[in-house]
C-alpha cells in the first residue's frame, strides 16, 4: 500500500500530503482496465486506469503472464482513439509492459503508421516505442526510416530517434554503426537538444576506436558545437583525450587551450564542466589552475545555490592536493558558513580547514561553534575529521581545536559522530606530546556521561596505556574507578583492567589499586571478579607472590600473538583435562580460504578433508598427515601451509591444485588431484618437477599416488631441500604422468592393459611471502615499542610509475605477505600519502613489524619509506632485502 507523502517544510510540520494512488490494488485496478473494451471510449477515464497500471509496475508490483497479455491486447485497441493525451499514455504502457515477440506484431502496423504520421509527437514516440520492444529483424525492415528520423527536420522526432539508438547500440551495434553519416550530419544541427544527442551516439559509436575519438574532437573543438549540453560533452570527451595523449615527459597538454577558452563561454554550465575538467588533470600545475580556480571563485557569491555548491566542491577536492591554490578564495568560503544550504556550508567550512593557515585558526572556530548544531551528524563528521587533520598541520594550535573537540564531545549526538570525536583525540595525543594530558582529561570527562558502551572500553583501554607516562597519573584514578561503580558489567571490567595496568607501571600507586581491585573481588559481575583476582595474583596484592615486574608488563600490555578467530576456535575445541591449555599450540597463522573450497562440485581437487570451517583443523590435518609419511617424518615442525594454488584451468580432464608446506630446510608440494573424466582410471599418478630456475632446491624426495579413480581425490608429493632458514625462492615446472586404464561405464570393468600419458601443468613458484606467517597484533604500537629499537632497520625505497596509492600499498603487503594491522590497508580516496603497520612471524619464528609511509611523489611516481623491527636485526636486514629485490 502506498504509504503517505510527508513535506519536508521545517513551517508546516504538521501537514500531511497523502499520495494519490494511496490504497491502490493490483486486481481493481485489473478491473478498470476492462474499460478499455468499451465501444465508447472515455479518453480521460482510460488515461487514469493507465496511470494506476504504470504505477503499480513502477512500484515492483509483477503481473502474471495471463495478467500482462490481457492488459497488453485491451491496450492495443485504444489505437482507434484520435486523443492525443491517451496516445501517449498507451505508447508508455507499450514500453514499460514489454510484450513478448509474438504480441509485438499487433502493434507493429499501428506504430508504424504512426511513425509515418503527420503528427510529430505521435512519429517521436512511436520511434521510441518500436526501438524499445522490437528485435533485430524487424529493426532491419524499419532501419531506412530510422535513418530519415536523425537528420528529420524536426527537432523532436530527431532526438526521439538519436536516442533510441543510443540504446539499441547495447543490443544492436552492427545496425547503430551503419548511421554514422547521418548522425554526422545531426551533430551539426542548430537544435540543441539533437546536437547534444547526436554527440553522445557518434562518441559511443567510435569510443573504442581512441584515433576517431581524437579526430572527432579535433573536428569539433574548432568551434563547431553550439548547444551548451553538447559543448559539456565535448569537454569530457576532450579531458579524456588529454589523459591518453599528454607527454608526461615534455608536460605538452593537446586542447589544453580548449578548455581554457571555454571558461570564456556565456554558458555557466560549460564554465564550470571546463573549470572542472583542468582541476581533473593528472599532474596539473598551479598555472593552470589558476584560471580554473578563477573563474570558480565568481561562482561561489552566484545567486545560484546550484553553482555555489557545484564550485565549493570542487575546490574543496582541489584543497586535497593543491591547496595554495585555493587560498585565494578563503575569504568567499568563509560568507558561504552562514550559507542557508547546509551542504554549502559545510563544504566550505571544510575546505577552508584545509587551506586556512594558522593564523585564521580562532577565527574559523568561533565560525564553526555556531554552525556545528544546525547540520547533520554525517556533515559533523567530515568537520571533525577535518579539524584533526588541521591540528596535526599546526600542533602550536592543539588547545583551541582540542578545546573545539570537547565542547562538541557534550552535545548531543550519534554513536559514529562520537567515535569520530573520540578517534581524532586519541590520535592528537598520539602524536602531539604537549596534548596528552588534556586530551586525557577530555576523554575522562567524557566517559563520565557517556551512553556507548564501546566508546567507554575503548576510551578505558587507551588511558591505560598513555595515563600512567603521564606527569601525575593519580588524577585519573578517580575517573576510572567511578566506571567500576556506575556502569555496567562490561564497562567494570575494563575498568578494573585499566586500574591493573596504572598499577603496574606507577609504583607509588600499587597500594591504592590494591585496595581498589579487592573491592572488585566483591563485584555481582563474574568477569568483574575474575579480572580482579587475576590482577591481584599478577600484581602481588593478594599476599601472594606476583611475577617479575617485566612479566607483569608483558602480560598487560604486551600484544596477543595469535590471532583471536584461532585461540577462539582451540578453546572450543580444548577438552578439560589435568593438562591446562598450552597457548602455543594455537596457530599463528590467518588463514584466508579454507582448504577443501571448491570451484565446481566434483571437478576440483579438495586435497585433505577437515572441515571447512575451522582453519586449525586443517594445520593440524596437514601436519598429522606429513608426518605420517616415511620420507617427511624427519623434516621436523611444519611452519606454514600456503592456500591452493591452481595449476589447472576449471572445467578440464584433470584438476590439480598444489600447497606448498614450508619447513625449516625443506619444502614440500601436495599436488592435490582429481580425474574428472568417467570413462578413465588413473594408475601410478605422479608429478615431475623441473627445478632448474630454482638453484638453490634439490628434490630429495616424492611419494606416487598409486590410483585416482573418477571424481575421488588423491595426492601426490615431492620434497626438496633447501638451506636452512634462508627465503630461497625459484620457479617450477610440473608435468603430470601417469597410466590410463579404460573404464566400461555400464558395468564399471577396468581394462588391465593401460597406457601412459602425461598433462603438462602450470608453473609454480617459490617467493618470499611463502615463508612469512600473518599474525595479527591487537595494539601495533605497545607491540613496536617493545621490540628493541637497535634491531630497527629504515631505508626509502622508489616504487615508480602506479596507477594509484593503493595500487602500490597492496602490491608491497603482497610482496610481504603479512598481516595488515588496524586497518590500514586501506588506502582513503584521493589521498596523497599513506601508512600502513604490517605483522608477521619469519620463518624460524621470529617476530617482524614494518611501518609503510607511502607518498606520490610526481606524476604517480610513489616513494615509500620502510621501517623494520624484528627478534633478529638480521631478519630486518632480509625484510629489506626482499623489498629491493621485488
Amino acid at each position: 500500500m502506498a504509504q503517505p507523502l510527508v513535506k519536508k517544510d521545517d513551517d508546516r510540520d504538521d501537514e500531511v500530503e497523502y499520495s494519490p494512488f494511496l490504497g491502490i490494488e493490483k486486481g481493481l485496478v485489473l478491473q478498470e482496465a476492462r474499460a478499455f473494451h468499451d465501444p465508447q471510449l472515455d479518453a480521460r477515464r482510460c488515461s487514469q486506469v493507465i496511470t494506476k497500471l504504470l504505477y503499480l509496475l513502477n512500484q515492483g508490483e509483477t503481473f502474471t503472464k495471463i495478467e500482462a497479455t490481457e492488459v497488453f491486447f485491451a491496450v492495443t485497441k485504444l489505437f482507434q482513439s484520435k486523443d492525443t493525451g491517451l496516445r501517449r499514455m498507451v505508447y508508455l504502457i507499450i514500453k514499460e509492459l514489454s510484450p513478448s515477440s509474438d504480441e509485438v506484431i499487433i502493434v507493429t502496423s499501428s506504430l508504424m503508421k504512426d511513425m509515418n504520421s503527420k503528427t510529430d509527437m505521435y512519429r517521436a514516440n512511436a520511434i521510441r516505442v518500436l526501438c524499445r520492444i522490437t528485435d533485430g529483424t524487424l529493426l532491419t525492415q524499419i532501419e531506412r526510416y530510422l535513418k530519415q528520423a536523425v537528420v528529420d527536420k524536426n527537432p523532436v522526432v530527431a532526438s526521439a530517434a538519436l536516442v533510441s539508438g543510443i540504446h539499441l547500440l547495447q543490443t544492436n551495434p552492427e545496425i547503430v554503426k551503419r548511421w554514422s553519416n547521418e548522425v554526422q550530419e545531426a551533430v551539426q544541427s542548430r537544435a540543441a537538444l539533437v546536437q547534444f544527442h547526436a554527440l553522445a551516439l557518434l562518441h559511443q559509436i567510435r569510443q573504442n576506436d581512441r584515433l576517431a575519438v581524437s579526430k572527432l574532437v579535433t573536428s569539433l573543438t574548432k568551434g563547431a558545437v553550439r548547444s551548451p549540453l553538447a559543448q559539456c560533452l565535448l569537454i569530457r570527451y576532450t579531458s579524456q583525450v588529454i589523459r591518453e595523449t599528454s607527454n608526461s615527459q615534455s608536460g605538452e597538454r593537446p586542447f589544453f587551450d580548449f578548455l581554457e577558452s571555454c571558461l570564456r563561454h556565456k554558458a555557466e554550465m560549460v564554465i564550470f564542466e571546463a573549470a572542472r575538467a583542468i582541476t581533473e588533470l593528472s599532474g596539473v600545475t598551479n598555472r593552470e589552475l589558476t584560471p580554473a580556480i578563477t573563474v570558480l571563485q565568481l561562482f561561489l557569491s552566484s545567486s545560484k545555490p546550484v553553482l555555489r555548491f557545484a564550485a565549493v566542491r570542487t575546490l574543496n577536492k582541489v584543497a586535497m592536493t593543491h591547496p595554495l591554490a585555493v587560498t585565494n578564495c578563503n575569504i568567499d568560503m568563509e560568507s558561504l558558513i552562514s550559507d542557508q544550504n547546509r551542504s554549502i556550508a559545510t563544504l566550505a567550512i571544510t575546505t577552508l580547514l584545509k587551506t586556512g593557515n594558522e593564523s585564521s585558526i580562532d577565527r574559523l572556530m568561533k565560525q564553526i561553534t555556531n554552525f556545528m548544531s544546525d547540520i547533520a551528524d554525517e556533515f559533523k563528521i567530515v568537520v571533525v575529521e577535518a579539524i584533526r587533520s588541521l591540528c596535526l598541520k599546526f600542533p602550536l594550535k592543539y588547545r583551541s581545536l582540542m578545546n573545539f573537540l570537547s565542547n562538541i564531545l557534550r552535545e548531543e549526538g550519534g554513536f559514529e559522530y562520537k567515535k569520530a570525536i573520540v578517534d581524532s583525540i586519541v590520535i592528537l595525543v598520539r602524536d602531539i606530546p604537549d596534548a596528552k594530558e588534556s586530551g586525557l582529561i577530555h576523554l575522562c570527562e567524557f566517559i563520565e556521561d557517556c551512553e556507548f558502551t564501546y566508546l567507554s572500553t575503548q576510551i578505558l583501554h587507551f588511558l591505560g596505556n598513555e595515563g600512567p607516562k603521564t606527569s601525575d597519573p593519580t588524577k585519573y584514578i578517580r575517573y576510572i574507578y567511578n566506571r567500576v561503580i556506575l556502569e555496567n558489567a562490561t564497562v567494570r571490567a575494563a575498568a578494573v583492567s585499566t586500574l591493573a595496568k596504572f598499577g603496574a607501571l606507577v609504583e607509588s600507586l600499587k597500594p591504592r589499586i590494591f585496595v581498589l581491585l579487592r573491592r572488585c573481588l566483591f563485584d555481582i559481575d563474574d568477569e568483574v571478579r575474575d579480572r580482579a583476582t587475576l590482577y591481584l595474583n599478577t600484581l602481588g596484592g593478594d599476599d601472594s607472590v606476583g611475577e617479575t615486574d617485566n612479566d607483569v608488563k608483558e602480560f598487560l600490555f604486551g600484544s596477543l600473538d595469535v590471532p583471536l578467530s584461532n585461540l577462539e576456535m582451540s578453546l572450543q575445541n580444548y577438552v578439560p583435562s589435568e593438562e591446562p591449555f598450552d597457548i602455543s599450540s594455537v596457530p599463528k597463522e590467518v588463514k584466508s580460504q579454507p582448504l577443501t573450497e571448491k570451484k565446481a562440485p566434483g571437478k576440483v581437487p579438495t586435497g585433505l578433508g577437515p572441515p571447512t570451517s575451522n582453519p586449525t583443523s586443517t594445520v593440524d590435518g596437514y601436519e598429522k598427515l606429513l608426518s605420517s609419511i616415511p620420507e617427511f617424518s624427519s623434516f621436523g615442525t611444519l611452519f606454514k601451509s600456503s592456500a591452493p594454488v591452481e595449476l589447472t584451468e576449471a572445467e578440464t580432464e584433470y584438476a590439480v591444485n598444489v600447497v606448498k608446506h614450508i619447513f625449516d630446510e625443506h619444502v614440500v608440494f601436495q599436488y592435490n588431484c582429481t580425474n574428472t573424466i568417467p570413462e578413465q582410471l588413473l594408475e601410478n599418478v605422479i608429478v615431475f618437477v623441473d627445478a632448474s630456475d630454482a638453484e638453490e632446491f634439490s628434490e630429495v624426495a616424492s611419494k606416487p599416488l598409486r590410483s585416482l579413480p573418477y571424481d575421488s581425490p588423491g595426492q601426490t608429493f615431492v620434497a626438496f631441500e633447501k638451506p636452512a632458514g634462508v627465503p630461497a625462492v625459484g620457479k617450477f615446472s610440473n608435468l603430470l604422468k601417469f597410466i590410463v586404464k579404460e573404464v566400461d561405464p555400464t558395468t564399471g570393468e577396468t581394462e588391465d592393459e593401460g597406457v601412459e600419458d602425461e598433462y603438462q601443468l602450470e608453473d609454480l613458484e617459490i617467493v618470499a611471502a611463502d615463508y612469512m606467517l600473518k599474525l595479527g597484533v591487537s595494539n601495533f604500537r605497545n607491540a613496536w615499542e617493545s621490540m628493541d629499537p637497535d634491531s630497527e632497520r629504515v631505508d626509502e625505497y622508489g616504487l615508480g610509475a602506479r596507477e594509484s596509492l593503493a595500487e602500490a600499498v597492496s602490491a608491497v603487503i603482497t610482496l610481504l605477505g603479512m598481516q595488515p594491522c588496524e586497518g590500514t590497508d586501506v588506502v582513503p580516496n584521493n589521498s596523497r600519502s599513506h601508512t600502513s603497520l604490517l605483522s608477521g612471524i619469519f620463518i624460524g619464528n621470529v617476530k617482524v613489524l614494518v611501518r609503510l609511509s607511502f607518498g606520490i611523489d610526481g606524476p604517480k611516481q610513489v616513494a615509500m619509506k620502510l621501517a623494520v623491527r624484528s627478534d633478529d636485526p638480521a631478519i630486518s636486514d632480509a625484510i629489506h632485502e626482499i623489498v629491493a629485490n621485488g
